[in-house]
C-alpha cells in the first residue's frame, strides 16, 4: 500500500489547492458560510495529506530526481520548485492554523491581515506539491539501463 502513498498525496494536494480557491472565491462573493466550510475542509485535506506524506517517507524514504538521465537545466527547475516548496510547507500549517483560529473566534480583521500571506503560501505549497510529484512519477522517470 505505501507505493500509492505519492499518487493519494498529489490527490490530496490538488484537492486542497481547488479548495483553497473555491474559498477565496466564495468569501469574495460574500458567501461567508460556504467560505469557513471550504477552508476547514481545506485545512482538513492538507491535514490528511500530511499524515500521509509523514507515513509515506517513513516507510520508503525519499525518491530522488533523476539528474543524470537529464538536462542539467531540468534538475536546476525541479530543485528550484522543491527548496522554495519545501520551506514554504514548513510555514503553512502555522499559518493556516492561525488564520483558521482567527476566523473561528470571528477576529476579522486579524484573520483578513494573516489570510493575505497565508493564501498564496498555501496554494503555493499546494500546486508545486502536484508539481513535484509529477515531475518525479510522470515527466522525468529514470531512464532503463
Amino acid at each position: 500500500m505505501i507505493e500509492y502513498l505519492p499518487h493519494v498525496n498529489a490527490t490530496l494536494n490538488s484537492l486542497a489547492a481547488v479548495l483553497l480557491v473555491m474559498g477565496y472565491v466564495l468569501i469574495r462573493r460574500q458567501r461567508e458560510s460556504a467560505h469557513k466550510k471550504f477552508m476547514v475542509s481545506a485545512f482538513g485535506v492538507s491535514t490528511l495529506f500530511l499524515i500521509s506524506y509523514v507515513v509515506y517517507h517513513a516507510n520508503a524514504g525519499s525518491r530522488p530526481f533523476p539528474r543524470d538521465d537529464y538536462a542539467l537545466a531540468f534538475a536546476i527547475v525541479y530543485y528550484a520548485i522543491l527548496v522554495t516548496h519545501v520551506i514554504l510547507a514548513a510555514l503553512v500549517p502555522f499559518l493556516a492554523g492561525g488564520t483558521i483560529v482567527l476566523g473561528l473566534l470571528d477576529r476579522r480583521r486579524a484573520h483578513r491581515k494573516l489570510a493575505r500571506w497565508t493564501f498564496p503560501i498555501w496554494l503555493y505549497v499546494s500546486a508545486t506539491g502536484v508539481l513535484v510529484y509529477l515531475m518525479l512519477y510522470w515527466m522525468f522517470l529514470p531512464k532503463a539501463t
